[in-house]
C-alpha cells in the first residue's frame, strides 16, 4: 500500500492493484484536481458520504476469492462508510484501511492489525488517536495535520502507542506502509 496526503483530507492510494483516489476536489490550490484523478481506477468524494454505511463494530473483511473462482465478480478494493467522518478500505492481500476525520466510529476485531489514518488539528489528533488505540492492536497509526498538530498530537499518543506505529504525513509525500 502506497499512500500520499495531499493536504485537508485529500489523498491518493495504491491499494491491492488499484489507485484509489479521496476528495480531490477538496485538494488545495496548488494541486491541480484533474491530474490527482488522473488514471485512478477509483474517486471517492465527500470522504465517502454517498457510499453504502456499516457498522463498523460488526463488520468484517471479506473471504479471500479463491484462484478456482473464475467468475470473480466482487471489486478488488471496496469502501464503505464507517459513520460520518470515517472511511473504511479493503483490498485483498493488504491490511484493513480505516481513514478518519470526524468521531471515532466503533471498531470491531478487524481492527487489530489495520492501518488507521486521521486528519485534523491537534486537539483532533490526539483525542482521535488515544480513542483508535484504546483496546486494539493497530498496525500502524499516520497523522494528517500541519506541524504544530503534529506536535500536539506526537506528544499526546507517544506514550498509549502499545506497539503501534506513528507516522506523521507530510502533504506530497508518498509513503509505502
Amino acid at each position: 500500500m502506497k499512500l500520499t496526503w495531499f493536504g485537508g483530507t485529500t489523498a491518493r492510494i495504491h491499494i491491492g492493484g488499484v489507485i484509489l483516489v479521496i476528495d480531490a476536489a477538496g485538494a488545495p490550490a496548488q494541486i491541480v484536481a484533474s491530474e490527482l484523478v488522473s488514471g485512478a481506477d477509483c474517486v471517492v468524494e465527500n470522504f465517502g458520504a454517498g457510499l453504502e454505511a456499516v457498522d463498523s463494530a460488526q463488520w468484517r473483511p471479506r473471504k479471500a476469492q479463491r484462484p478456482l473462482d473464475e467468475e470473480a465478480t466482487e471489486p478488488a478494493v471496496a469502501c464503505w462508510q464507517a459513520g460520518p467522518g470515517a472511511l473504511l478500505v479493503e483490498a485483498p492481500g493488504e491490511p484493513v484501511l480505516l481513514l478518519i476525520k470526524g468521531p471515532v466510529p466503533e471498531l470491531g476485531r478487524w481492527a487489530d492489525g489495520a492501518v488507521v489514518v486521521l486528519f485534523g488539528d491537534g486537539e483532533a489528533l490526539s483525542g482521535a488517536g488515544q480513542t483508535v488505540l484504546a483496546g486494539r492492536g493497530l498496525r500502524l497509526l499516520a497523522l494528517a495535520g500541519d506541524e504544530a498538530a503534529l506536535d500536539q498530537a506526537i506528544g499526546a499518543l507517544r506514550d498509549v502507542l502499545d506497539g503501534a506505529a506513528l507516522l506523521a504525513l507530510e502533504a506530497g509525500l508518498a509513503v509505502e506502509i
